[in-house]
């Protein structure tokens, strides 16, 4: 119904914000995400998604398109409503979510509050051919970041370190250095 909401920038807090668009005062849930990226800013463009329920009509903001279309990717699956979607991207970013979606990654959505491992193992299964499919998650699976660092971590894990912190260390590690880095360096600097 609205596509996005443009305007003044009235009350923010880290669940909310209200856009002052000609007058009119738009309530707009926002993720935690969001709220980083629109914090300072006196006026905003939001990009919204409207979710009906039998007693509340409620505006989403996103600061962006991949978190919008994240969005609406996990409340298509049965069991994750609008508010827990929130709470996912609010938690996590919208790039750590979606490779925890395609690397079937089911421990890095079971951190988020009120995710089971029965409803992230869902999540997974149903959105991972979904996400898989976008042209922006295919350049994320086909890239040589992604296999230096699975090839990094497996080899960690064999080693016997923590899965977990393997994968922690490695990512913070390829943030620092980028794609110039070689699986060796990985795991020798993991």
């Amino acid at each position: 119904m609205y596509a996005f909401i443009e305007g003044k920038i009235s009350e923010i807090n880290p669940a909310s914000v209200v856009i002052d668009c000609h007058g009119v005062g738009y309530d707009i849930s926002i993720s935690v995400n969001t709220f980083s990226l629109i914090k300072d800013m006196k006026e905003c463009r939001l990009l919204t998604h409207l979710a009906v329920r039998e007693d509340a009509m409620i505006l989403f903001g996103f600061a962006g398109e991949n978190e919008r279309l994240l969005f609406r990717h996990l409340i298509s699956v049965s069991g994750v409503g609008a508010g827990t979607a929130r709470l996912i991207l609010s938690s996590l970013s919208p790039e750590e979510v979606t490779d925890a979606i395609v690397s079937g990654n089911v421990g890095l959505l079971q951190r988020v509050k009120g995710i089971g491992g029965k409803t992230a193992q869902r999540i997974i299964i149903d959105l991972k051919d979904k996400l898989g499919k976008d042209s922006g998650i295919r350049e994320i699976l086909g890239s040589p970041h992604n296999t230096k660092k699975e090839e990094a971590l497996s080899a960690l894990s064999m080693l016997g370190f923590n899965k977990n912190l393997a994968e922690k260390t490695i990512e913070k590690i390829m943030k620092e250095d980028g794609n110039a880095v070689t699986v060796e360096q990985l795991i020798k600097r993991a």
